[in-house]
């Protein structure tokens, strides 16, 4: 009679695993399966191109591709101090040391949901020696008092099994949402590799620029000692006052005045950038004797829209999305049995030279069967809470793109107008220039008084320092139009203008 049921009982659990495992392979998998939504809404397209001047009615679908290799995009500079900034900046920064730890601990948890597609095997080798109690026994003595106690050894050498049959996917849809949060993260690494790259690079032509405009305020100041020195000369020859060497002491003295700020705004963006590259901020410095960059990429006045598919956070929020998909499934997995295969077998003893023999055998087989009758609701609460983080994800990714294509055409229109008012510039510092140099002569001819001289002086030095700053935000707007289009390998044509 034992041998029949074990017999049954062992037909049922093969029937069982049967039916599931061809249940698996047929990749039942409740829940919705994932596509990737409109990148934008209301529409499953975007625009072909980037830029005001040449916007067309082609259309292109979204397909993100942060994978694509970005390389040392900022090569493109030939600027030998930048290489070596960003390669201190990759091996030092903290900031992408802790990102890389989310993507181990990322890459784990995929490991740890793809543990549930195997059997679940545990040993539990045991030794006890133990007491019964006298008074627990029924069988009692003449005198009313119960039977005797007992003292014994138990030897116990067993392991337990249970395996999840995933009949209806909630094992594989773990597994899917844990490989997209996953892809996730590597793009989030990605992301912020490209972005502390981009501020060490926008970091780096800020503290150029204001290098050049602390040398040429040096200058100015020398130019200005000079003009002083001549006005003092000239009164006491007589042919000044007073009023014209005041003037000309304020005039020297406002611009000594502008060098301890400018110098200010260096120490705090070398310190900024020591952090960048993971150095300590009061011994950073500039390798001396070395010329920053003016190489500026080639930016034209549009881009093709593919370009933005390099970009890490779209991709990393397209992951998102697939992530919370899954999780939609695994909340309505809830709502179906749970098929488990458990099995559990060993040796058990009262003597440990007895143990291993075979009537110290004992074995146990079968399926178990978990059905979610009543859970007060809980089943529904997650599934509608997974529905809502799903819509939420979906509403991230598209607000992702249109932040992205607000952040592309930002600096497309950056670099096209920073160009405009550059050639302005030059144009007013080149009649600046002649505008002082004729005050000076008329001056030292006794035509016209210190002011005009003064006059000419500020407006010369306005111009001069706003051409040096505009140099300078060319360069880091190149930098951010580089960042927000992804910095992939086509980058690489962006190349050798003025």
């Amino acid at each position: 009679m034992k041998n029949k049921l074990e017999m049954q009982l062992w037909k049922f659990s093969k029937r069982v695993a049967a039916l599931a495992g061809a249940a698996w392979f047929a990749g039942c998998a409740v829940g919705p399966d994932y596509h990737r939504p409109a990148a934008l809404p209301g529409t499953n397209a975007v625009p072909a191109k980037f830029g005001d001047v040449s916007i067309t009615n082609e259309w292109k679908t979204a397909e993100p591709a942060a994978q694509l290799p970005r390389g040392a995009w900022w090569n493109i500079y030939a600027d030998a101090e930048l290489d070596r900034l960003e390669i201190l900046a990759a091996s030092n920064n903290q900031q992408i040391a802790v990102a890389v730890a989310n993507f181990d601990q990322a890459r784990a948890a995929v490991k740890v949901a793809q543990a549930n597609f195997f059997p679940q095997i545990s040993a539990n080798p045991s030794a006890t020696r133990q007491r019964t109690s006298a008074n627990a026994s029924p069988i009692g003595n003449n005198n009313g008092n119960t039977g005797g106690s007992h003292t014994y050894n138990t030897f116990n050498v067993s392991a337990d099994a249970s395996w999840e049959l995933d009949v209806f996917g909630r094992v594989r849809r773990l597994t899917e949402s844990s490989r997209a949060q996953f892809a996730a993260s590597a793009d989030d690494l990605a992301s912020l590799k490209l972005s502390i790259q981009a501020e060490v690079a926008m970091d780096y032509f800020t503290l150029r620029s204001l290098d050049a405009q602390s040398e040429f305020l040096s200058q100015t100041v020398v130019a200005y000692q000079r003009a002083l020195d001549l006005t003092q000369n000239r009164r006491k020859s007589g042919i000044a006052d007073e009023l014209d060497v005041a003037e000309a002491e304020t005039q020297l003295r406002t611009a000594r005045a502008q060098i301890p700020a400018t110098d200010l705004q260096r120490a705090q963006t070398r310190h900024a950038l020591a952090v960048l590259c993971g150095q300590a901020a009061t011994t950073f410095a500039l390798t001396p004797e070395t010329v920053g960059s003016t190489n500026l990429p080639a930016i034209p006045l549009s881009v093709p829209s593919e370009w933005l598919e390099s970009r890490p956070d779209i991709s990393a929020a397209e992951r998102r999305m697939a992530a919370a998909n899954a999780n939609v499934g695994v909340a309505t997995a809830a709502f179906y049995p749970r098929i488990l295969l458990n099995g559990s077998g060993g040796f058990l003893s009262i003597s440990a030279s007895t143990l291993f023999n075979s009537p110290s055998q004992l074995w146990a087989v079968g399926p178990t069967l978990q059905l979610p009758i009543f859970t007060g609701g809980a089943n529904r609460a997650q599934l509608a809470s997974a529905k809502a983080a799903d819509n939420g994800a979906v509403a991230t990714y598209r607000q992702t793109v249109l932040t992205a294509f607000q952040d592309v055409e930002d600096q497309l229109a950056a670099q096209h107008y920073l160009a405009d008012q550059l050639d302005e510039e030059v144009a007013a510092l080149t009649s600046a220039r002649q505008a002082l140099a004729i005050a000076n002569n008329r001056y030292k001819s006794g035509v016209e008084q210190y002011l005009d001289v003064i006059v000419a002086q500020t407006t010369e030095l306005t111009h001069e320092q706003t051409v040096i700053q505009l140099h300078g935000q060319r360069l880091a707007t190149s930098v951010s139009l580089i960042k927000s289009l992804g910095a992939g390998r086509k980058i690489d044509g962006l190349r050798d203008n003025k």
